[in-house]
C-alpha cells in the first residue's frame, strides 16, 4: 500500500472571528452617481481599516464593495463592528439619504483555513451568509458569537432564531446587536430623526412593552411576560419589521410610560402594549398597537380563552397577535406611504404601495402594482422582497386574466426563480413564492415542498404561509391535513376568508366531502369559473343534476374555453387517482372534455 504524503505547511487551520460586511443598494448607488459613490466608498473604507487595526484584527480582502476581516477575539470583533458603523454614519453626515452608504455586517467564529494572506471554508461562508441576511446598518451575529460577549459588552441581542442558509447543511443560531438607548450608537443612528419627533428606519420599528397583569395573581407574571417574549421572538423573525429586543423593552416593566417618549428612548415608531387578567378558569388579554409618534391608537384587541392548558392558551394567543400585527403595522406603513411624493419614495415605500394597489384585485391596480414594483427594483435591485412580490403580483395577473398569459409568465419564471434563488435565502416571501412557482409551472412537487418548509422555518405564523401549505397538501393527496391548515390560517386571519376559503373547499372536494365543499364555496367572493366547476362537479358527485348543469353553465359563461383539459392543467396532483376523481366528477357534471 502506497501513502501520500501531505504538506501541512501548505494549509493550516486557526479558530477566528470573521466579520464580512458589504454596502446595501450598492449597485443603485453606482448606477446613480459613479464618482460619487467611489468617493464615500473610499472614505468609509479607509475609516473600516481604521477600526480593524484598532481592534487588534486583520483586513483579508476588500474586493468590490465589501470587506472580510479577521480576529483573535470574538469581542474584539464586534466592538469593531460598531466603531465601523460608527465611522461609516460620520461618513454620510452631510449625504442626502438617498446617497448614504450604509454597510450589512455578519460575524462568525468558526474555524477557518488559512492559504498566505486568505482564509476560507464554512467560518467565512457563514459570515457572508449572516451579512446578507441583515438590514441596511444593521450587524448580525452567529449564536457562537452571541455566547461569547453576551456578558461582556452593554448591547442588547434580538433573538432571530434559528436560520437556514444556502449551501450550509447546519441551521445557524443569529442574534442582532442592539444598544438602545446608548448615546451615538450608530445601530440607533439609522433610526433617529429630528429632536423632539419619533425616530424611525426606512422599515417600520416596533417595541412590544411588557404586559400588565391585571390579575392581583403573582403567580401568573411568568404566564404575561411569556406572552410578550414569544410575541418578540416571532415578530423578529419578519424581515420587514425592526424589533426591538426583549432585555430593552423589559426596563420599562412595572412603570407607568409615556408612549411619545418610549418611542424616542428606543427609537421606534410603533409601541405594542397590553394587560392580562385572570378570573377563574378564564384568561382575557387585551393589547393595542399605537403610533409612538402621535399617540394615536391603530388597533386593538381582545383575547379571551380557558385556561384548561396554560401553555396551550399562552401559544395560542401568541399566533394570533403575531399574525395580525404585521398587516396592522404595514397598514400603517402604507397610508404614510401615499401621502409621500414620488420623488421621496424609497424602494420600501414603493414596495407598500404595490402591495396595497395588488390587494385590491383589479385589472387597472394590478398594472399600478406592476408599475410600484417595478420602481421599487429600481431603487434597489437586490431587495429580495421585492423581487419575491413581483412574482406575486405578474401570478395574479396570470390567474385573474388581466394579461399576462401563461407564455409570458413560463418565458420569466425561471429567470424569476433564479433571482429569488440567489437573493432570497432568508428571506420567507422569496421561499413562498419559490413554492408557488415550482408547484404550478416546474411542477417540481419536491422542490415546492422544500422551500414552502423553509418559508413556514423562517415565519410559522404567517397566515399565507399556513393557507399555501394546506394547498400544498391537497395537491400531495393529503386533503384531510390540508383542511386543518387552511382552517388555522383562517382562525388567525379571518379578513381573507372570502378568498382563502376556495382552498378550504378544493381541500374538502379532494377529501370526498361535497357537501361541505359547497356550503363552503359559498363563502368565496367573488365566485370564479373554476370555482363553478367544483360546485358543479361537488352536486354531481351527490347525484343532484340539475343543480350541477347550473353551476357548469355559469362557469362557462365566466370562461367560455373552461374544459375538464384545463381544470386538470391547473391541478398539479401528485397522485393519479386524485387527478382522475376531478376528470370523472367534472365530466359527470357536464363540463366539455376538452380532448381533441
Amino acid at each position: 500500500m502506497s501513502v501520500i504524503a501531505v504538506d501541512a505547511s501548505l494549509t493550516r487551520r486557526r479558530l477566528a472571528a470573521i466579520l464580512s460586511a458589504d454596502v446595501a443598494g450598492y449597485s443603485r448607488l453606482m448606477g446613480e452617481d459613479e464618482e460619487g459613490t467611489l468617493k464615500t466608498l473610499s472614505a468609509c473604507r479607509s475609516s473600516i481599516e481604521g477600526c480593524v487595526a484598532k481592534n487588534n484584527g486583520r483586513v483579508v480582502s476588500t474586493a468590490g464593495d465589501s470587506v472580510l476581516a479577521e480576529f483573535p477575539s470574538t469581542v474584539d470583533a464586534v466592538r469593531c463592528a460598531l466603531d465601523m458603523q460608527d465611522g461609516i454614519a460620520a461618513c454620510n453626515v452631510d449625504l442626502p439619504p438617498a446617497r448614504r452608504m450604509e454597510f450589512r455586517m455578519g460575524i462568525n467564529l468558526g474555524d477557518v483555513i488559512v492559504e498566505g494572506n486568505d482564509i476560507f471554508g464554512d467560518g467565512v461562508n457563514i459570515a457572508a451568509r449572516l451579512q446578507a441576511s441583515a438590514e441596511p446598518g444593521a450587524i448580525v451575529v452567529a449564536g457562537a458569537v452571541y455566547d461569547q460577549v453576551r456578558q461582556k459588552l452593554p448591547i442588547a441581542f434580538a433573538d432571530l432564531g434559528a436560520q437556514r442558509f444556502k449551501n450550509i447543511a447546519d441551521p445557524v443560531r443569529a442574534y442582532r446587536l442592539e444598544r438602545a438607548g446608548v448615546e451615538g450608537d450608530p445601530l440607533r443612528a439609522a433610526i433617529k430623526s429630528e429632536p423632539g419627533s419619533t425616530p424611525v428606519t426606512d422599515k417600520p420599528s416596533i417595541a412590544v412593552l411588557p404586559f400588565q397583569n391585571m390579575s392581583g395573581d403573582a403567580e401568573q407574571e411568568y404566564f404575561v411576560d411569556g406572552i410578550v417574549e414569544d410575541v418578540i421572538t416571532e415578530l423578529s423573525r419578519y424581515p420587514d419589521l425592526f424589533v426591538i429586543a426583549r432585555n430593552s423593552t423589559f426596563t420599562y416593566k412595572g412603570r407607568a410610560v409615556d408612549i411619545k417618549q418610549v418611542g424616542r428612548e428606543l427609537g421606534v415608531r410603533y409601541v405594542v402594549e397590553g394587560s392580562a387578567r385572570k378570573a377563574g378558569n378564564r384568561v382575557r388579554i387585551t393589547v393595542q398597537l399605537i403610533d409612538a409618534g402621535k399617540g394615536h391608537h391603530l388597533w386593538a384587541e381582545r383575547f379571551e380563552r380557558d385556561l384548561a392548558d396554560v401553555f396551550a392558551v399562552q401559544d395560542e394567543i401568541t399566533q394570533m397577535i403575531v399574525a395580525a400585527l404585521p398587516g396592522r403595522v404595514e397598514a400603517a406603513q402604507t397610508e404614510l406611504a401615499k401621502r409621500k411624493p414620488p420623488q421621496e419614495m424609497a424602494a420600501y415605500d414603493y414596495l407598500l404601495r404595490a402591495k396595497d394597489y395588488h390587494h385590491k384585485r383589479s385589472k387597472d391596480d394590478n398594472f399600478k402594482a406592476q408599475e410600484m414594483i417595478e420602481k421599487a427594483i429600481e431603487r434597489d435591485p437586490d431587495y429580495a422582497e421585492a423581487h419575491a412580490w413581483r412574482a406575486c403580483i405578474l401570478g395574479q395577473s396570470w390567474a385573474q386574466g388581466y394579461g399576462v398569459t401563461t407564455k409570458d409568465l413560463a418565458d420569466e419564471s425561471e429567470r424569476m426563480a433564479r433571482t429569488l434563488e440567489t437573493l432570497g435565502a432568508n428571506d420567507f416571501e422569496c421561499h413562498r413564492l419559490l413554492a408557488a412557482l415550482h408547484l404550478y409551472f416546474f411542477r417540481n412537487l419536491e422542490r415546492a415542498q422544500f422551500h414552502q418548509e423553509q418559508a413556514y422555518a423562517l415565519v410559522p405564523n404567517d397566515p399565507r404561509v399556513l393557507s399555501q401549505q394546506g394547498e400544498l397538501l391537497t395537491w400531495l393527496g393529503r386533503p384531510l391535513e390540508a383542511i386543518e391548515w387552511v382552517e388555522r390560517a383562517l382562525s388567525l386571519d379571518p379578513s381573507e376568508a372570502n378568498r382563502r376559503a376556495g382552498y378550504l373547499a378544493q381541500a374538502q372536494f379532494c377529501a370526498r366531502d361535497y357537501e361541505r365543499a359547497i356550503q363552503t364555496y359559498r363563502r368565496v367572493s367573488p365566485l370564479r369559473a373554476p370555482h363553478h366547476a367544483f360546485i358543479a362537479a361537488s352536486h354531481a358527485m351527490l347525484g343532484r343534476a340539475a343543480e350541477a348543469d347550473s353551476h357548469i353553465r355559469e362557469a362557462i359563461r365566466l370562461n367560455a374555453r373552461l374544459t375538464v383539459r384545463e381544470m386538470l392543467t391547473n391541478a398539479p396532483f401528485a397522485n393519479q387517482s386524485d387527478a382522475d376523481h376531478l376528470h370523472d366528477a367534472c365530466l359527470k357534471a357536464g363540463l366539455p372534455s376538452g380532448d381533441a
